[in-house]
């Protein structure tokens, strides 16, 4: 081993190359040697060492190296001499040395406690260890992975050693395995309580079927629901809710709205399990007709009822309802209840009503990550990245941790915004300093940003150079941009990589052709339609819904089936002349149809979303603002005339596409024409 100072930064920056005992100690020789090397010496390669002597349980060495340090030790030399303690078998040292680092004001990390459960566990103490996971819920530590499993450890141990198990024991070990996620471990101690004298009972079987849900094992589910209905406990509501929740989460609804109409006690338990899982599942006007029936049948709201019904309220942009849940929420006394909280943040926000939103989260008493989250979002959707970034920092900096969604709103900020900087610095921040992985749509706002910037070929080698599979859904927003910037040569690449991907995926045809349209290669776009109908695919309606007077009024395009179609012809007609009069110029390039341009301005004029915008117009006051949501991204034309109507009606035109928010202003809109 070379002494030069040199060599030994290399290996102390890398101590894997450390592989014996001896080794270790040759190099802590040598530190000593080079004492008068201000970085050799500096405390941070003493740690290094420290952890090196306690990966090999160098006990001695290590209470030598500890005791050396100026008081009080960092936090990393803490860490490594209880786990040093308690890997040699000293345990009551290791629970020693966590005491006197609380005292000396170092807070543990998520690293001691692993070690420090392990003491507990060989000691047995049930008592200490409850202390230190209280310490752990404190620090907001309880959801990490190794510290749970360390914790069951503790709860197996005490387990095992008990003389006299009843069924309330085997139970507290099954649902803490559950509770950690150690579903394995869960099911097997299942089977060998099966084997004495006690059986599964009711408290059991509800702790064990969400492991099917996450499993999607929809068979083994069904073993528990026989199981359940052979001994009786189908007719309790627990178990009930339980297998509700198992079979929406194994995509079976009808299975779940099949047990919940079966029970003979319906409580608010399983009206409200029933209630969110038809939200989660996407099925919203159910979830609203099933919440108005749970009034009717004279069951309280709970908070639980009100955080599931919000997401359908925002889904659907009923904002009228969502008032009046709010109105409801205030006069019981619900909104101090954070999850309730956001959840009407979140509903005002994909409403379309920012203010709202953005007053209710700074009245909240108390806000977690998932408020801030919610918030920074809604500041993405309406397009207002800036103030999504300003908030992201003040959450950090009020020592709120940013989680995986947290990343995701505002890299989506960045990406409505146009911020490519601070797209890339969030992103290396996200994996650098909180250790989270990027997962698909992290990786889908930063290529969108670089797409939508025209930075066409480094957003092409980001995707391909992705630690995960890229999906079809990364590479249609590269060819959205593609068909934005007119580059034909990179849109066919990309359009090559999505078909492997998905040969059905319909929007990669359309967007292929929608570039070939914008290069004025007609004929091209002609044989990529003619692909698409051969095959029997066909592009997605387009369909837009509004509120009025407590009532959701769905158009599609060229819709004449509305009882107030004459009225919204008329209006569209008057509006489109007076746009016209304003400069108006419709953009027939973007209809694929092949066919006169009067027809292509026909076409246009009975977007969905147009005749949202006349229906409200004609059914609301003068000055009203216009709300209205449509399924697909707002075309190219349409949003060049939201904004002449807006300017012409003297309104505010709020639409909320499939992508963003845009607000229609004075003839301007929230976007700035980046979308």
């Amino acid at each position: 081993m070379k002494s030069s100072s040199q060599t030994l930064k290399i290996l102390l920056s890398n101590p894997s190359h450390i592989k014996t005992s001896s080794q270790a100690k040759q190099l802590h020789a040598q530190t000593i040697k080079l004492r008068g090397d201000g970085d050799i010496s500096s405390p941070q390669f003493t740690t290094i060492i420290l952890s090196i002597y306690t990966n090999f349980n160098l006990l001695q060495d290590c209470l030598s190296l500890f005791n050396a340090f100026p008081s009080p030790p960092p936090a990393k030399a803490w860490k490594s001499i209880i786990k040093c303690c308690a890997s040699t078998g000293n345990f009551m040292e290791s629970v020693d040395f966590f005491k006197r680092m609380i005292a000396s004001g170092k807070s543990p990390d998520r690293n001691v406690f692993p070690s420090l459960l392990k003491t507990c566990a060989y000691l047995g103490d049930l008592r200490l260890g409850e202390s230190v996971h209280g310490c752990v819920v404190r620090l907001g530590l309880d959801s990490d992975l190794f510290t749970g499993n360390a914790l069951m450890n503790i709860v197996r141990k005490v387990f095992e050693l008990m003389p006299i198990r009843d069924v309330v024991s085997w139970n507290t070990v099954i649902g803490g395995y559950v509770q950690n996620r150690m579903y394995e471990e869960a099911l097997l101690t299942v089977r060998e309580m099966g084997k004495t004298n006690f059986k599964p009972d009711s408290y059991t079987l509800s702790s064990i079927l969400p492991i099917f849900a996450q499993y999607v094992d929809v068979i083994k589910g069904k073993e528990i629901h026989g199981y359940a209905v052979r001994h009786g406990f189908d007719k309790d509501v627990f178990i009930g809710s339980s297998l509700i929740d198992m079979y929406a989460n194994c995509t079976r609804l009808e299975d779940s709205y099949t047990i919940f109409s079966s029970s003979p006690r319906k409580d608010s338990v399983s009206w409200n399990a029933m209630i969110a899982v038809c939200v989660q599942n996407g099925s919203f006007d159910n979830g609203l007709r099933l919440f108005r029936e749970m009034l009717t049948a004279g069951i309280k709201p709970v908070a639980v009822s009100f955080s599931s019904i919000m997401p359908a309220c925002a889904h659907l942009t009923t904002l009228c309802l969502g008032k009046q849940l709010h109105g409801y929420i205030i006069r019981r006394g619900f909104f101090d209840n954070i999850y309730v909280a956001s959840s009407l943040m979140d509903m005002y926000a994909k409403c379309g009503n920012i203010g709202v939103a953005r007053w209710i989260f700074y009245t909240m008493e108390f806000r977690d990550t998932i408020s801030w989250t919610a918030m920074i979002m809604a500041y993405a959707l309406h397009g207002r990245a800036h103030d999504a970034v300003l908030l992201f920092n003040e959450m950090v900096a009020d020592g709120i941790k940013p989680n995986s969604g947290s990343f995701l709103a505002v890299l989506t900020a960045c990406s409505h915004g146009g911020l490519v900087d601070e797209a890339r610095k969030y992103f290396k921040i996200m994996m650098r300093d909180y250790s989270i992985s990027p997962c698909v749509e992290h990786y889908a706002a930063v290529s969108d940003v670089l797409g939508r910037t025209g930075k066409l070929d480094e957003a092409y080698e980001f995707i391909s150079s992705m630690h995960i599979e890229p999906t079809s859904t990364v590479w249609s927003m590269l060819l959205s941009a593609c068909r934005v910037h007119k580059n034909v040569e990179l849109a066919e690449k990309v359009a090559e990589r999505i078909l492997i991907i998905d040969p059905h995926h319909v929007s990669a045809y359309v967007l292929l052709s929608n570039v070939y349209v914008a290069a004025g290669r007609w004929k091209d776009a002609a044989k990529t339609r003619v692909s698409m109908r051969k095959k029997g695919m066909k592009k997605k309606t387009g369909c837009s819904w509004i509120e009025v007077k407590n009532k959701i009024h769905v158009f599609i395009s060229g819709d004449e089936n509305h009882p107030d179609y004459p009225k919204i012809n008329g209006a569209l007609h008057e509006i489109m002349e007076r746009m016209e009069l304003e400069g108006y110029i419709p953009d027939t390039n973007t209809v694929l149809h092949d066919v006169d341009d009067e027809q292509k301005r026909y076409l246009l004029s009975v977007h969905s979303e147009r005749l949202a915008i006349a229906f409200g117009v004609i059914s609301t006051p003068a000055g009203t603002t216009v709300r209205v949501t449509k399924n697909l991204r707002v075309c190219v034309d349409c949003h060049t005339a939201s904004k002449y109507m807006s300017k012409i009606l003297n309104r505010e035109i709020i639409v909320r596409d499939i992508v963003r928010f845009h607000h229609f202003k004075d003839g301007k809109c929230s976007c700035g024409d980046f979308w």
